[in-house]
């Protein structure tokens, strides 16, 4: 990339992308061009003409090169943009889906005071939520020791660690109810691994994926311990527990719901239209 225009080395890296199947070849060479040249991606598109510096053509040459291997973007820029806050990821955790935000929006209506985040990550769920929702004590976990690792830096940089604690685990032992559930477990189907983008089986972490022959066992398992943990004031703002579900899921984990004493079950579709949250209410008395 070394003496060519901004025009010049995204076009060429443009074509090399497209070549290998990457999905949106010109956003991630303007993003990664962006970071090479230490610029956003407005000012490339407004001064295409200017030469790439050496030292950013050769930055830019190695991270297309791990692109062109199908290493997603976040983890080659090391961040990700997660509603108000950017995220530290690599390949200890999964890399934030905008349609886990969904779950972000539900505390924002909900407004509950006790947030209980499972299956944490990275830490963008109990972040977003802590950073948009002052007054909530949130508390997240993940069975990942490594994801915590993550989770806790991402708080420290963002200043939340007052604001959040991290638990290794699933459910907290002797933390008493909450007011609010929320869980991005893992949901992808043992047989439709094969199926899915490189940039998922090469990289993001298998553990936090894959969930058994049909990609429910994380919800039969965290469900049903759910409902005796939910506090109160749960019942009376009537949205206790909510899940991030795979596409064609939101049926069975519904019906998981009403098995253990969920007396409303609601789902919501994320901006493509599919049903991406199921989320319990009204626990029956004595669950």
């Amino acid at each position: 990339m070394t003496g060519a225009s901004v025009r010049e080395a995204l076009d060429a890296a443009v074509d090399a992308l497209a070549a290998v199947g990457v999905d949106e070849p010109r956003l991630d060479a303007e993003l990664l061009l962006g970071e090479a040249m230490g610029c956003e991606r407005s000012t490339l598109v407004a001064d295409s003409g200017a030469e790439v510096p050496a030292s950013a053509g050769r930055t830019f040459g190695e991270m297309v090169r791990r692109r062109l291997r199908h290493e997603p973007v976040a983890y080659i820029l090391g961040r990700k943009g997660f509603r108000r806050v950017e995220l530290a990821v690599d390949p200890r955790v999964l890399v934030p889906r905008p349609e886990t935000e969904l779950l972000v929006e539900l505390a924002l209506e909900l407004r509950p005071t006790r947030v209980l985040d499972v299956g944490t990550g990275s830490g963008a769920i109990a972040l977003a939520v802590a950073d948009e929702l002052p007054d909530a004590e949130v508390t997240a976990t993940d069975t990942s020791p490594a994801a915590l690792e993550v989770a806790r830096a991402n708080a420290q940089r963002l200043g939340l660690t007052e604001r959040v604690r991290f638990l290794e685990g699933t459910l907290p032992d002797t933390d008493g109810s909450w007011d609010l559930i929320l869980a991005n477990l893992p949901y992808v189907a043992e047989r439709d691994w094969p199926s899915l983008q490189p940039e998922v089986t090469k990289y993001e972490p298998r553990e936090a994926l894959l969930a058994g022959p049909d990609g429910l066992d994380a919800y039969r398992a965290l469900i049903p311990e759910c409902a005796p943990r939910l506090s109160r004031y749960a019942e009376r703002m009537r949205g206790p527990l909510a899940l991030e579900v795979g596409e064609g899921q939101a049926g069975a984990v519904a019906e998981l719901m009403r098995d253990a004493g969920f007396g409303e079950v609601e789902t919501r579709p994320d901006l493509a239209g599919i049903e991406r949250v199921v989320i319990g209410r009204s626990v029956k008395p004595g669950t």
